[in-house]
């Protein structure tokens, strides 16, 4: 049984321009290793993201949840902003 599936894609001019270069820079062999690259390119950038979101985002929401004196308004932010670049001038 084949391990590949063959795909017939559409791309704007400029990207099959990039896969063109890429393969004719001798960077890849094919136009399909171009393509597979940036698919795992993606991939890693998806799970990455996830990781990102199950590691940091959700428990900052739920630390959040538990005492939500943690957050700070956006006038809080410029407060504490505007302070400290004050700060900084004073110093120098």
């Amino acid at each position: 049984m084949r391990s590949t599936q063959q795909f017939s894609i559409t791309l704007p001019h400029e990207m099959a321009e990039l896969v063109r270069a890429k393969v004719a820079s001798g960077e890849y062999a094919s136009e399909s290793e171009v393509i597979r690259d940036g698919l795992r390119a993606l991939e890693t950038r998806d799970r990455a993201i996830e990781a990102w979101l199950k590691n940091e985002v959700v428990p900052s929401i739920e630390a959040v949840k538990d005492n939500p004196s943690l957050v700070r308004t956006s006038d809080q932010v410029r407060a504490s902003l505007a302070e400290a670049y004050k700060a900084l001038q004073r110093a120098g």
